[in-house]
């Protein structure tokens, strides 16, 4: 894997190892997550966090079926 070397002002620095400290990772695994997050995010990701999201939800409509002129009616 290639080295990359970063800029980063101190105090952003110590804040980012802190937080990866925290998180129970280094540096270097925080950085690489969150740059793959940022460019490999394809179209198709927001739908699979959609349906995530729904899928822990206890909302519930008790079989409640809405239609265009309920959302209007109120």
């Amino acid at each position: 894997m290639p080295n990359l070397t970063l800029s980063f002002n101190e105090d952003l620095l110590n804040k980012s190892r802190k937080y990866a400290e925290e998180k129970g990772i280094s540096l270097n695994k925080l950085i690489r997550e969150l740059l793959t997050k940022t460019v490999q995010n394809d179209s198709t990701n927001w739908l699979d966090d959609c349906f995530k999201v729904m899928d822990k939800s206890s909302a519930n409509s008790y079989g409640k079926k809405w239609n265009r002129e309920d959302l209007y009616n109120e």
